[in-house]
Parts: C-alpha cells; sequence; structure tokens
C-alpha cells in the first residue's frame, strides 16, 4: 500500500490537493482512501458533503472513499479499558470528571491512532492508497514523531507490569483491599500489550521512501516558504521522505489580474526562490482558480492541473534523509540530511546506543544499529545540508 502525506500552513489548500490527488488516483482505478487528521476537519467540505465525516470509511466515488478521524472513538476503541482503570485511580485520589479522563491519556496517544490506522490498512491490503491530510505543519511534525513518543509511555507500563506488578504487587493485592484498588486487572496491560503490537512497523513504514511520501504544499508568500523550508529540515531529521512540493493559489502571468497585478509580480519571484530553494525536489504548480475549489468536478481540474498524465502516487524522489556508512579506519559516518536546518539551534548527543538530534523545539532520538552500540560519537559538524556525525570504536569521543 502506498501512502502519501500531505501538509503545510494552515490555509494554503493542503486539504484540497489532498483530496484532488486521492480523486485522480482513484479515477485512475486504484482502490484510494482519503483521511483527514485535522482536528478542525474540512475534507467533508471539499468533497461539498451535505453532513460531515465519521472515523469509517465512507464510499464518496468509485474506487474512493474517505472518513475523519475521531480521536475520541479511537481512544475508546483501543484505550477504554485502560482509560477507565487510570479514571478510578484518579478519583481514589480526588480528581474527577474530565480532568480525570484527560490525565489517562498517554503522551502521544492522540497522534499515534491515526498512525495506527496506517498500519491497518497496510495489513488488511484493503486499499492500495492512502491519502492523509494532516493539520497545519506543527502538528503534522507531532504526528509524525509520535510513534517514539507512545512507544517510550507504552514500553514504560508494560516494563512496569513484567518486573513490578505481575510478581510482586498483584500477589499482594489479593490479600490488601487497598492495594486491590491501585493494581490494575491483567486485561489492562492485555490492552497495553496490544497497542505495543500495533505500533510496530510504524515507524519502519512511514520512514520507507517506497511506501510513504510526504508532500509539503505552500502558496508562494515569504512567510509560507520559511515554514515549508523548516519542515522540510524537520521531516528530514525524522528520516522523512519529502518527494514533491506543490505551490498552489499561483496567479496567472498571461492574464490580467486588476488589483492583484502587483502581487502577481511578487509572486514569480517568490516562486524563483521555491525553485532554488527546494531543488532537486519536483515542484508542481496549481493556478488560483476563480472560483473555490469545493466538489469532485473542480477537484477533478486541480488533479489535472497538479499532476497531467504523471501517475499521482509515483516515487518522484526517493534519496534517503539518512545514511550510515563504514569508512576504511573501521570508523562510521552517519549522516543526517538537514536543509535550511539553523546551525546556532542545533543540538546533538548521545545517551548509550541512542543519538539525540534537536532543532529547536523539536528532537528525533535515533535507535543507532547493534554495529555502533558500543561506539561513541566524535566532533559533529556540517557539510551543505548533510550534518555528519563520526562514531569511533572503543576510543573516546573526538
Amino acid at each position: 500500500m502506498r501512502t502519501l502525506i500531505f501538509t503545510g500552513k494552515g490555509g494554503v489548500g493542503k486539504t484540497s490537493v489532498a483530496a484532488a490527488t486521492a480523486l485522480r488516483a482513484a479515477e485512475r482505478g486504484l482502490r484510494t482512501l482519503v483521511m483527514s487528521t485535522d482536528p478542525a476537519h474540512s475534507l467533508a467540505d471539499s468533497l461539498d458533503l451535505e453532513g460531515p465525516l465519521g472515523p469509517d470509511p465512507v464510499p464518496i466515488a468509485k474506487n474512493l472513499d474517505a472518513l475523519e478521524v475521531s480521536i475520541y472513538h479511537d481512544i475508546e476503541s483501543n484505550w477504554g479499558i485502560v482509560r477507565e482503570h487510570f479514571a478510578q485511580l484518579m478519583s481514589e485520589q480526588g480528581v474527577t470528571g474530565i480532568l480525570a479522563d484527560e490525565m489517562s491519556i498517554l503522551p502521544g496517544m492522540e497522534e499515534a491512532f491515526p498512525l495506527i490506522r496506517i498500519k491497518k490498512h497496510k495489513d488488511e491490503n484493503d486499499y492500495d492508497l492512502l491519502v492523509i491530510d494532516c493539520a497545519p505543519t506543527g502538528e503534522t511534525l507531532r504526528l509524525l514523531s509520535a510513534p517514539e513518543t507512545f512507544k517510550w509511555a507504552i514500553n514504560m507500563l508494560r516494563s512496569a507490569e513484567r518486573f513490578l506488578i505481575k510478581p510482586i504487587l498483584r500477589p499482594m493485592s489479593k490479600i490488601t483491599p487497598q492495594l486491590n484498588k491501585m493494581v490494575a486487572p491483567a486485561e489492562v496491560y492485555e490492552a497495553v500489550d496490544d497497542m505495543f503490537r500495533q505500533m510496530e512497523g510504524v515507524t519502519s513504514t512511514l520512514t520507507n521512501p517506497r511506501e510513504t511520501s510526504i508532500r509539503l504544499v505552500m502558496n508562494p508568500e515569504k512567510m509560507v516558504i520559511k515554514e515549508s523550508q523548516r519542515a522540510l529540515t524537520y521531516l528530514s531529521m525524522y528520516g522523512m521522505t519529502v518527494d514533491t512540493v506543490v505551490v498552489n493559489k499561483i496567479l496567472p502571468v498571461d492574464r490580467d489580474s486588476g488589483y492583484l497585478n502587483h502581487w502577481k509580480d511578487v509572486q514569480q519571484r517568490y516562486l524563483h526562490d521555491v525553485t532554488h530553494s527546494f531543488a532537486p525536489l519536483p515542484i508542481r504548480h496549481v493556478p488560483y482558480y476563480a472560483e473555490e475549489v469545493v466538489g469532485l468536478d473542480r477537484l477533478r481540474q486541480m488533479g489535472e492541473d497538479i499532476y497531467g498524465s504523471i501517475d499521482p502516487t509515483a516515487v518522484v524522489y526517493d534519496k534517503p534523509p539518512m545514511d550510515i556508512s563504514k569508512l576504511a579506519d573501521g570508523s562510521y559516518r552517519v549522516k543526517i540530511r538537514l536543509p535550511f536546518a539553523d546551525v546556532s539551534q542545533l543540538d546533538l548527543y548521545q545517551n548509550g546506543d541512542e543519538l539525540v538530534v534537536q532543532i529547536g523545539d523539536f528532537r528525533r532520538i535515533i535507535t543507532l544499529p547493534t554495529s555502533l552500540a558500543g561506539s561513541e560519537a566524535g566532533q559533529a559538524e556540517m557539510d551543505g545540508e548533510w550534518l555528519i556525525v563520526p562514531f569511533y570504536a572503543g576510543v573516546a569521543a573526538r
């Protein structure tokens, strides 16, 4: 199953571009599901449906289904028994109502459930293509980093069950009524284990460019371009491959645009900047339409303008954002592509078999391969858009 993830600054038209891509793929014969993960859903509006979409797939056209993720539905379906236990514990401490419910949600959980859906559809092979209309850029980055965050929290619970609760506390709880109220029943941890199994393979799917591609949607405006550049940096840091940039709402140069003629000239300058900044990524141009892009007919026209005769699902750029190689002297070199990275905000350190890379507020924890587990990181440096980290076996970091 191929997965296309569309993201960009709010208001650039990413929902329309995602829906147009899904419709074009469906009309080429691919079983397609378009899914919105944005809490402020607008997919149903883009498709010109009378009512909202729900959390289950709804047929829209031949080969095309759509849904809008409901985090409340997903939590109740996958985490209900765990949530109830945590709410009971909070109640014992005097915390009740909505606050108790909120405290039962682990870090990364809200972002993790949409990703579990990707794994589910891949395993069931019920679609050829999954198109994801993501929330604005910042939310998307939290979504795509969720597997690391959420699996850490799940591992903590599993370790507590394995080494403390099951061998010690649960037997004691059978003779201690007060402790019995605190210790979770076995089915709670079975639900935790089930969530862990569902998360397995999500990261490898997201970081495999043959399976998953990110597509950045932007307008030819300075602030939007800057945010898209930052997004490309962070996505590369997380190991995700951006294979296309879609520039939306471009005024025509061969027709009079009235009072927007000056803005048209500004757009052309920014389009030059986009071409220069995002090379060698393919860049698709989408015109500014006289009418709102709503409904299948207008989405079909947008899909034609974006892709022409090109397969919308084709992998058009698959250069990996990270590379690990062994050098002739026996040392290793880890290269991480970080285009547009602000070196002054870059922080990097090693923690055992993990390499922690942080740029501003975004952090990625890279689990090093076994061959590097006993090595120490040397002095990192930037070479163009690549962060290079040497690793030396059995010697102090240089």
